[in-house]
Formats: structure tokens, sequence, C-alpha cells
């Protein structure tokens, strides 16, 4: 490997080493305080680094660590143990509302599918574990936006809520409802998904549910680091 080939990698660390859980989004003049590299040269390593899942554009243009440093995390501390204690979490919930549970992450301008368990209904809301999905749509879309971007309309609300409804968006017979897992450090996971068809999953449903999912929220959060 040439010095130059080293060179890129050494700076490329030392952008992700700006991120030290003190703030979770930094714009390019942060990346310019804290590294001392010049704005463009952030923007050609940025560039190879969101390319490749390690960093997140945010739409008002600042930075955030990207879905593969969770995925290369997981696998270094076994998942955390996480995926030991998301799977019987979300079986409880597909169990105890008859519905199906999911829990998503963002994965730049869209949403990921990590972990699901189907209701045990026969006519059911069905995804695939994987499937990638807009953000602009769906109660999931609604609040991983307002938990790492904060600016759309009623952001403020789910926050403070702690809990997104959304009914029809994606699929005008599905309703779903979905909460915050928020790690022990109290950074934001991913969202906590319960969804079924709207003639069942209605009002009271829905609240049973964004109840239930806060639970099993509040039970996985100390296990992820």
């Amino acid at each position: 490997m040439t010095r130059s080939g080293v060179t890129a990698v050494e700076r490329a660390l030392v952008i992700l080493d700006c991120f030290d859980g003190q703030e979770d989004r930094l714009s390019l003049a942060a990346l310019h305080e804290r590294t001392g590299l010049y704005k463009s040269t952030i923007l050609r390593l940025t560039s190879s680094l969101e390319h490749f899942g390690y960093l997140t554009r945010l739409a008002d243009g600042r930075f955030t660590l990207g879905p593969t440093l969770w995925r290369l995390g997981s696998l270094y501390r076994s998942r955390f143990d996480f995926a030991d204690s998301l799977r019987p979490a979300l079986a409880r919930l597909a169990t105890e509302t008859r519905e199906s549970a999911s829990f998503y992450i963002r994965d730049g301008d869209r949403r990921v599918c990590l972990c699901r368990h189907n209701g045990p209904q026969a006519i059911r809301h069905h995804l695939d574990e994987g499937v990638s999905l807009p953000l602009d749509k769906g109660a999931a879309g609604h609040l991983i936006r307002a938990f790492t971007e904060g600016a759309q309309d009623g952001a403020e609300r789910i926050r403070r809520e702690g809990a997104a409804v959304s009914l029809g968006e994606r699929d005008p017979d599905t309703a779903s409802i979905a909460v915050p897992v928020v790690a022990a450090d109290g950074h934001f996971v991913g969202a906590l998904v319960v969804s079924g068809l709207r003639s069942r999953f209605d009002a009271r449903a829905r609240a049973r549910a964004v109840d239930s999912a806060r639970r099993e929220a509040a039970a996985l959060g100390p296990s992820i680091i």
C-alpha cells in the first residue's frame, strides 16, 4: 500500500473520530475545526465514507454516523446481545397485539427493517427483513426522522409524545405505530413498530400497542451500549 493510501485512510478515520459522543451530528465547519483538514478534502473523504455507509449526510447538510458502523460494532460486540433481546421482544409484541412487529433503523435517506415477527392472524401486514422503505411515509419513517433530523412537520410532537402513528400512508389498508429505542448512553437507535390492518388495528388497539411497545423499548435500551 502506498503512503498516499495510508494517509487517506488515516484522514478518514480522523473524521470518524470527531464523533465522540458529545454531538451526534456535525457540520462541515465543525469537522474542519476538529480535524484541521481542508473542507475540500473533508468533502471528498466524507463522500466515500457516505458511499460505504460509514457516514450519513442529513437534509440540513450535517453528518452523522452511518449504519455500517453499527453493523460492524454489532458484530464486534456480538450485536450487543441486542438481537438476542430484540427478537423475543418482537415476538411478545406480536403475540400481545396480534399484529406484526418490526424494528427499523435509518440507512441514508431510507429506513431498513432489521428484524421482523409477523402477527399470528391469517390476514396480516407482511414485509420481509432487509426491506428498504422511504422515510417520508409510515410511522417508522416519521419517528426516525423526528429523532435524527427533527425539522419536519410534527417532529416536535413525536419527540414529546415518544410515538408516531400512520394511517394508510404507504398502504391504504394498513396502520402502524412506532416508538423509539434509545441506548443506555441516550442515543437513538431505531424504531420499534407494530403494524396491522386498519379495519381491526383501530384507535384503541393502537393505543394499547403503543403502551406495549414502550415497555419493550424501555427494556431493550439498557442492552445497547
